[in-house]
């Protein structure tokens, strides 16, 4: 090969290095650091983030009509039955829980990269570890976890985490039940020292639509620690010869937030159609504001 073909051969591989190592560099530019300590800032969705919402409010949920009618028959005390005190939530808690979280990363020893992010978990939510080394999500019959399995890949400056392999759950902490096929999608969104976390959650069982739920955390220089002990199951006083539970027809809340805001039954029933703005037209005619607040008003503490 002549001297200047050589030449020409040799500048192209060159260039073409050089925009791969440039393309590659914007890649990992995009990406933002996204371990510390993130606190809580829960000044949207108060009732989910404070004491919890009312034992009967679907409102906003898409719930199938096996669904609701499980999600009537739920009672808070079967979290005092021994087999279920230390079941934990599903990963969604995450966002609809009260409690900041804390984001770390395994690197790869040799070349720096970033293995996977760990969110670290509660008392009563298991951590989550998004894999960022490419493997596969195992088979629908691999085991189902309380932490799920996740993987997760860079969109821009976005971590977009996709988690399957949980256990069945509630979505709301009245019972409003997930099941074990449900999925999830989390973005985490950095924004200087604001971190917003957007999940969107499908069940082909228990939902009609995917939910949405978002939550933003502030950067914080006091580290932020599990929260309460290991849980330890104890004897509570429950008869455990059956499942705490209502009977059709028979959940004393069910007209609670009706008494106390007005607001229709059929509203709090859920379902796909209360999650637009337009349903408001719906129900205008079947609700009388009330003259004030007479409960759960403002944020939590």
């Amino acid at each position: 090969m002549p001297i200047i073909n050589r030449l020409r051969t040799s500048l192209a591989v060159s260039g073409l290095i050089v925009v791969m190592m440039a393309a590659a560099s914007r890649s990992v530019s995009a990406q933002v650091e996204l371990a510390g300590s993130w606190a809580a800032r829960n000044h949207e969705d108060a009732l989910e983030r404070g004491g919890g919402p009312y034992a009967v409010d679907y409102t906003g949920i898409p719930l199938t009509d096996d669904a609701r009618l499980r999600a009537l028959s739920y009672s808070a005390s079967q979290l005092s039955m021994i087999e279920r005190q230390c079941s934990l939530w599903a990963q969604y808690y995450l966002v609809t829980g009260p409690f900041g979280m804390k984001i770390s990363n395994e690197t790869d020893p040799i070349d720096g990269s970033t293995i996977a992010w760990k969110v670290g978990g509660w008392e009563d939510r298991a951590p989550m570890t998004i894999w960022m080394d490419g493997r596969p999500h195992p088979s629908k019959y691999g085991i189902h976890e309380r932490g799920g399995f996740t993987t997760g890949a860079w969109e821009g400056s976005t971590l977009v985490a996709t988690t399957t392999h949980m256990k069945a759950s509630s979505i709301r902490r009245n019972g409003t039940p997930t099941s074990d096929e449900a999925t999830m999608v989390t973005s985490f969104i950095r924004h200087g020292d604001v971190l917003t976390v957007l999940v969107v959650v499908e069940d082909p069982i228990y939902l009609t639509e995917p939910v949405m739920y978002s939550k933003s955390f502030e950067l914080d220089t006091s580290p932020q620690m599990p929260i309460g002990p290991p849980c330890v199951a104890g004897y509570e006083g429950v008869d455990d010869r059956q499942v705490p539970h209502f009977l059709p027809g028979t959940n004393p809340s069910i007209s609670e937030m009706t008494e106390l805001y007005h607001i229709p039954r059929e509203a709090l029933m859920g379902g796909a159609e209360t999650m637009y703005p337009e349903y408001r037209k719906k129900m205008k005619d079947g609700f009388v504001r009330p003259e004030k607040c007479v409960r759960n008003c403002g944020g939590p503490r």
